[in-house]
């Protein structure tokens, strides 16, 4: 499965327990007639594909649907779902107002004039 949409908020990595364990969550805005505020959660060593994303951005993210059981102390059955991702991809260039580099000049070879000499061998 997948989510599409706009990166509303990147938040921080969080570890839990004794073992480490490792949480960061990313708030997704769906682009459609009703928009939807989707928070994926990645975890352990997934965590770090969110580096290199910002606020803003476009993104496709593949998740995994989660669900538990859990029984409260009153004997109570609760269920919990929750959106784990595990691939991230932008989908446009961050929108930071800053232009594409551009290649210099040395980078391209001139070209020869076309008249120059008998290079003829065109086939019209």
């Amino acid at each position: 499965m997948e989510v599409q949409g706009r990166i509303k908020l990147v938040g921080e990595t969080q570890t839990f327990g004794s073992n480490g364990f490792r949480k960061r969550e990313v708030v997704v805005t769906t682009e459609e007639q009703y928009p939807q505020h989707i928070m994926v959660e990645f975890v352990q060593d997934k965590c770090d594909l969110l580096n290199n994303y910002k606020e803003g951005q476009q993104v496709k993210i593949n998740i995994n649907l989660r669900g538990r059981e859990w029984v409260n102390p009153q004997g109570e059955t609760k269920y919990f779902n929750s959106i784990q991702g595990w691939r991230i991809e932008a989908l446009q260039p961050a929108a930071s107002g800053e232009m594409p580099p551009v290649a210099p000049a040395e980078a391209f070879e001139p070209v020869s004039d076309l008249n120059e000499g008998d290079n003829d061998d065109l086939p019209f």
